[in-house]
């Protein structure tokens, strides 16, 4: 028998549909939000003076950066990731592994 799972974000400041899983770190903490794109685009907005003004932080060997690192082994919400897969074509399976490649293109799309 098979089976399918549907994963329906909902925004976690108002409630409403939510369109993607922003990720963003404060303090050295790592944080993941779903939200609508107008929310989503607020907060853009509302981080852009400090993202600007700030610096990029890489590993040693300065391919990756760390906030991909550290959403990685922190533990990607998987079902979101799944999901987006999904809406966007990318083949995954709905069990097990997700290759880093798919889960590069998801943390690219979504902050």
């Amino acid at each position: 028998m098979a089976q399918q799972t549907t994963v329906i974000l909902t925004d976690d400041i108002d409630g409403s549909k939510a369109v993607e899983t922003v990720s963003f770190g404060l303090d050295g903490k790592q944080y993941m939000i779903d939200l609508g794109a107008k929310n989503a685009k607020n907060l853009r907005k509302v981080v852009a003076a400090y993202i600007e003004a700030g610096r990029k932080v890489t590993t040693n060997n300065g391919s990756r950066s760390t906030t991909r690192k550290v959403a990685q082994s922190a533990g990607t919400d998987l079902a979101a990731v799944r999901a987006w897969a999904h809406q966007n074509g990318i083949p995954v399976a709905a069990r097990g592994r997700i290759a880093a490649s798919v889960t590069e293109q998801y943390l690219a799309a979504n902050g």
